[in-house]
């Protein structure tokens, strides 16, 4: 069922109020306009610049002194009486932007009568139009909440079609290759309808053709304004991963996962992992390198960023985010840090109104139930701050432990990072450069790299085995300075994770578990 044909029967079965969660208010406007049509209602539109107007066809009659949300609910409030037995009688109100007023006492009073007395006639409805939910709790049982979702792939179609059939206006012809059409329109996804519109006029006037390049690079930017998302681009490669093999062959086998013949085979689609480890063990990295692997789109959710000081700014922000992961699906959901957004749960409902119980509780409800393919790659590095119900079976399909590289996965990661420098490993003993880099991890290592490059250039010499050696000796790593933390991250994760690394564990001095040989 669409949601347009969902809104035809809430306002069949009368219900009083509904609100429609939407940017697209142009839209949704011209779609409600369709339905009071097609049920012979009048069409009232309300905001606070223009008061009521009654729309009829391609005429506007404008009652005065109605831009007061007050003023203007007071006229809804006179026109709630029994439908005469010929005529328009019905009437849909649409009234734009009204969910600033939600915390006036008057106001929410006024709605709850209006939709008091909606109930006990026919043909009245009132539809509120915001881009974010604000409810009132003396409305919570008075009010209908609808989301409106954002265009799909046979709409975004119908737009790029329509877009090549106006360029034909000014004498530019657009000529799509095999499979252009597809690329275009999963490009597109995730956007609202003028954004879609927008980034199309945008590529043909820059490019004089409609270019994925454009596209995707005004998508970054758009997706940016959500300040909690940001859009990857995936150009690390799954060897460019030190070790971590159990996670490689486990992300290998479900490569093709998202395809139609994996569903035909009767496989469903895979949720997601939760990466526990030490910092700067690749955690971060992987989700890349999967993602390239993959060929999906990476999406990032800051949840740090999710709460805000507006009263349901929150819950709404981490819904839209969801909504738009949703949209463009399949895809991955690139979630770094979790524990750091999850922290403080426990105490929130004093701290914050329950705000961030709230919108906890939202998202994991959202990976419990959710149908479409949004695969969650989460990392964390504190188990402490993690509830209970995120680690449920359900949630995640694996939860991996990432314990700092043994031996040969450290020579491993010095052969990429010399790689990744155009450098010839052959060049350097790597086994001294493993052994002296003992409880360190791969972005330690990395950075170890490049302190002996930046010390040969200064000595203008060309780097050397040495130079990187007394970068090594010179670092004190995080497996010492928070060795008691890492030491409870490994005794957590014993029998509660899968080891990331297929190399054989042993307890050893200092806490080190991975053979050192």
């Amino acid at each position: 069922m669409t949601t347009i044909e969902q809104l035809d029967i809430l306002i069949r079965a009368s219900y009083p109020i509904i609100n429609i969660i939407t940017y697209e208010e142009s839209r949704v406007k011209e779609h409600l306009k369709e339905l009071s049509v097609k049920r012979k209602r009048q069409f009232v539109t309300w905001s606070c610049t223009q008061g009521l107007i009654n729309i009829e066809g391609n005429k506007e009659f404008k009652e005065n002194n109605t831009t007061d949300p007050l003023e203007a609910l007071s006229k809804i409030n006179d026109k709630l009486v029994p439908e005469p037995p010929t005529g328009l009688g019905g009437i849909l109100w649409v009234l734009a932007d009204f969910h600033p007023y939600m915390d006036d006492p008057i106001v929410i009073r006024s709605l709850k009568e209006i939709a008091d007395k909606i109930k006990t006639i026919k043909g009245k409805t009132l539809i509120l139009l915001s881009p974010i939910l604000k409810l009132p709790i003396e409305l919570e049982k008075q009010i209908t909440v609808l989301d409106w979702p954002l265009p799909n792939q046979t709409d975004i179609g119908i737009m790029l079609d329509t877009a090549i059939e106006d360029m034909k206006q000014v004498n530019l012809t657009i000529k799509l290759e095999n499979g252009e059409r597809e690329k275009i329109i999963k490009s597109c996804s995730g956007l609202t309808g003028d954004e879609v519109e927008n980034v199309l006029t945008k590529s043909v006037v820059q490019n004089k053709t409609i270019d994925i390049k454009t596209i995707i690079e005004e998508k970054k930017q758009i997706v940016r304004k959500s300040g909690i998302l940001e859009y990857f681009d995936v150009v690390e490669d799954l060897n460019n991963v030190g070790g971590l093999d159990n996670i490689k062959s486990w992300m290998l086998r479900r490569s093709k996962a998202f395809t139609d013949k994996a569903k035909e085979f009767g496989l469903s689609f895979p949720k997601g992992v939760l990466l526990l480890g030490v910092q700067g063990c690749g955690k971060s990295l992987i989700c890349k390198a999967v993602a390239s692997l993959w060929k999906l789109p990476l999406i990032k959710l800051d949840m740090g960023k999710v709460f805000e000081g507006v009263v349901g700014g929150s819950e709404n922000k981490i819904n839209r985010a969801l909504m738009f992961a949703e949209s463009i699906a399949p895809c991955i959901l690139y979630l770094d840090e979790i524990d750091k957004g999850f922290a403080g749960m426990g105490s929130s409902n004093f701290s914050d109104a329950g705000t961030t119980a709230r919108v906890i509780g939202t998202f994991l409800t959202w990976m419990q139930e959710k149908k479409s393919p949004v695969f969650i790659i989460a990392t964390a590095n504190d188990i402490s701050n993690l509830p209970p119900e995120l680690l449920r079976k359900g949630r995640f399909d694996e939860t991996f432990f990432v314990d700092l590289p043994t031996l040969e996965e450290r020579k491993e990661i010095f052969n990429i990072h010399l790689k990744k420098r155009k450098r010839d490993p052959n060049k350097f003993t790597l086994d001294l450069l493993a052994k002296t880099s003992s409880n360190f991890s791969g972005a330690e290592i990395e950075a170890a790299v490049e302190e002996g490059m930046f010390t040969a250039f200064d000595e203008g010499a060309e780097v050397n085995t040495e130079h990187i050696t007394k970068a090594l000796t010179d670092t004190v790593p995080l497996s010492k300075t928070m060795e008691e933390k890492i030491e409870g991250l490994r005794k957590w994760a014993g029998d509660r994770a899968r080891l990331a690394s297929s190399k054989e564990v042993v307890t050893v001095v200092g806490g080190r578990r991975a053979i050192e040989m």
